[in-house]
Protein backbone atom coordinates (compact mmCIF):
# COMPACT_ATOMS: atom_id res chain seq x y z
CA UNK A 1 0.00 0.00 0.00
CA UNK A 2 1.56 3.24 -1.16
CA UNK A 3 1.32 6.19 1.19
CA UNK A 4 0.47 9.57 -0.24
CA UNK A 5 2.76 12.49 -0.77
CA UNK A 6 2.06 15.64 1.18
CA UNK A 7 3.28 19.24 0.92
CA UNK A 8 3.96 21.30 4.03
CA UNK A 9 5.63 24.59 4.86
CA UNK A 10 8.89 24.04 6.70
CA UNK A 11 7.82 26.76 9.12
CA UNK A 12 5.05 24.49 10.44
CA UNK A 13 6.12 22.26 13.35
CA UNK A 14 7.30 18.76 12.47
CA UNK A 15 4.76 16.05 13.28
CA UNK A 16 5.13 12.30 13.77
CA UNK A 17 2.70 11.84 10.87
CA UNK A 18 5.10 13.64 8.47
CA UNK A 19 7.14 10.47 8.01
CA UNK A 20 10.05 11.04 5.62
CA UNK A 21 10.61 14.82 5.52
CA UNK A 22 12.28 16.22 2.39
CA UNK A 23 13.18 19.88 1.94
CA UNK A 24 12.70 20.56 -1.79
CA UNK A 25 13.96 24.17 -1.89
CA UNK A 26 17.24 25.15 -3.54
CA UNK A 27 17.91 27.74 -0.82
CA UNK A 28 17.86 27.03 2.90
CA UNK A 29 14.77 28.73 4.42
CA UNK A 30 15.39 31.89 6.44
CA UNK A 31 15.11 31.61 10.19
CA UNK A 32 15.24 27.79 10.29
CA UNK A 33 18.17 26.22 12.11
CA UNK A 34 19.42 23.06 10.40
CA UNK A 35 19.53 21.14 13.68
CA UNK A 36 15.88 22.06 14.40
CA UNK A 37 14.47 21.47 10.90
CA UNK A 38 13.73 17.79 11.42
CA UNK A 39 14.46 16.90 7.80
CA UNK A 40 15.64 13.55 6.50
CA UNK A 41 16.89 14.89 3.17
CA UNK A 42 17.60 18.24 1.52
CA UNK A 43 16.90 17.61 -2.18
CA UNK A 44 18.00 20.99 -3.54
CA UNK A 45 19.03 19.46 -6.89
CA UNK A 46 15.39 18.84 -7.87
CA UNK A 47 14.19 22.36 -7.04
CA UNK A 48 13.45 24.79 -9.89
CA UNK A 49 16.49 26.44 -11.45
CA UNK A 50 17.57 29.80 -10.08
CA UNK A 51 16.44 31.46 -13.32
CA UNK A 52 12.99 29.85 -13.26
CA UNK A 53 12.51 30.62 -9.57
CA UNK A 54 13.40 34.30 -10.05
CA UNK A 55 11.19 34.62 -13.15
CA UNK A 56 8.18 33.03 -11.38
CA UNK A 57 8.65 35.11 -8.23
CA UNK A 58 5.56 33.37 -6.74
CA UNK A 59 3.24 35.30 -9.07
CA UNK A 60 -0.04 33.31 -9.36
CA UNK A 61 -0.60 34.79 -12.84
CA UNK A 62 2.57 33.01 -14.02
CA UNK A 63 1.80 29.72 -12.29
CA UNK A 64 0.58 27.73 -15.30
CA UNK A 65 3.64 28.69 -17.34
CA UNK A 66 5.88 28.06 -14.32
CA UNK A 67 4.37 24.60 -13.84
CA UNK A 68 5.01 23.65 -17.48
CA UNK A 69 8.59 24.94 -17.36
CA UNK A 70 9.36 23.27 -14.04
CA UNK A 71 7.97 19.96 -15.31
CA UNK A 72 10.32 20.27 -18.31
CA UNK A 73 13.22 20.82 -15.91
CA UNK A 74 12.19 17.79 -13.85
CA UNK A 75 11.92 15.60 -16.94
CA UNK A 76 15.41 16.65 -18.10
CA UNK A 77 17.06 16.55 -14.68
CA UNK A 78 19.01 13.30 -14.07
CA UNK A 79 18.53 13.75 -10.30
CA UNK A 80 14.74 13.60 -10.71
CA UNK A 81 14.66 9.87 -11.50
CA UNK A 82 16.78 9.06 -8.45
CA UNK A 83 14.60 11.33 -6.29
CA UNK A 84 11.42 9.71 -7.62
CA UNK A 85 12.79 6.22 -6.88
CA UNK A 86 13.74 7.21 -3.33
CA UNK A 87 10.33 8.78 -2.67
CA UNK A 88 8.51 5.72 -4.05
CA UNK A 89 10.62 3.45 -1.83
CA UNK A 90 9.99 5.57 1.29
CA UNK A 91 6.26 5.84 0.50
CA UNK A 92 5.92 2.05 0.70
CA UNK A 93 5.93 2.20 4.50
CA UNK A 94 5.60 5.84 5.55
CA UNK A 95 4.25 9.24 4.65
CA UNK A 96 6.52 11.38 2.43
CA UNK A 97 6.29 15.10 3.18
CA UNK A 98 7.72 17.62 0.72
CA UNK A 99 8.81 20.70 2.66
CA UNK A 100 9.05 24.17 1.15
CA UNK A 101 9.55 27.70 2.40
CA UNK A 102 7.17 29.66 0.15
CA UNK A 103 4.30 31.54 1.81
CA UNK A 104 1.76 30.55 -0.86
CA UNK A 105 0.47 27.05 -0.17
CA UNK A 106 -1.26 26.72 -3.54
CA UNK A 107 1.14 28.27 -6.06
CA UNK A 108 4.57 26.81 -5.36
CA UNK A 109 6.96 24.27 -6.82
CA UNK A 110 6.33 21.63 -4.13
CA UNK A 111 2.74 21.30 -5.38
CA UNK A 112 4.04 20.72 -8.93
CA UNK A 113 6.63 18.22 -7.67
CA UNK A 114 4.00 16.32 -5.67
CA UNK A 115 1.76 16.00 -8.76
CA UNK A 116 4.76 15.02 -10.89
CA UNK A 117 5.61 12.24 -8.42
CA UNK A 118 2.01 11.01 -8.16
CA UNK A 119 1.79 10.72 -11.95
CA UNK A 120 4.75 8.34 -11.86
CA UNK A 121 3.38 5.91 -9.28
CA UNK A 122 3.12 2.45 -10.79
CA UNK A 123 -0.42 1.11 -10.27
Amino acid sequence: MMNEFRCKRIYEPAADTDGFRVLVDRLWPRGIRKENAGINLWAKEIAPSKELRKWFSHDPAKYDAFEALYRQELNRNPASQEFKNLCMQKAQDQQVTLLYGAKDEKYNHAVVLKEWLEERIDP
